[in-house]
């Protein structure tokens, strides 16, 4: 049976310590944040705490010992099961070999630091891009995921610089 609760869920990775102030805009009136690693600190918690609820795994550049830092989670949303999961641990991370190593419906990532929306047999890979300092000539970005009646919908949302 399915959900047909309309959720909406905020989605973020490789912040690296800097939650831009468009972060704010664009993650409001989310349900729940989904940060996929390279977290960067606990002021970035507390700053998207004030947003909405956070659940986060740790990156490859995130202390191993943090206490909100798992190496993965796996969440049950709107009847779908979500993995998250930096990706660094696929070495570089794509759509084929997350879908090949992980079951569940939704594959949220990060660690490549390009947003990435990937939606095969009704299963989803999905990277935010990187909200945090820009690299690799890639603008910062962060997504928003709808899921009602079992149905996902992904937008990627560009920040300001």
């Amino acid at each position: 049976m399915t959900d047909e609760a309309l959720r909406v869920i905020g989605l973020i990775a490789d912040t690296h310590g800097l939650v831009r102030p468009d972060v704010h805009t664009a993650l409001a009136g989310v349900e729940l944040i989904i940060h996929a690693g390279d977290v960067g600190g606990d002021e970035v918690f507390t700053e998207l705490d004030l947003i909405a609820p956070v659940v986060a795994v740790r990156g490859n550049t995130d202390p191993p010992s943090h206490p909100r830092l798992p190496v993965a989670v796996e969440l049950e949303i709107g009847g779908l099961r979500v993995h998250v999961s930096h990706g660094h641990e696929l070495g570089a991370p794509t759509p084929d070999k997350l879908f090949a190593r992980y079951t569940t419906d939704v594959i949220v990532f990060g660690h490549t630091h390009r947003p990435v929306v990937v939606n095969v047999a009704s299963r989803w890979a999905i990277n935010p891009g990187a909200a945090g300092p820009r690299r690799f000539d890639i603008l910062p970005s962060v997504g928003r995921m709808t899921i009602r009646g079992g149905q996902v919908e992904v937008e990627i949302v560009d920040l300001r610089i």
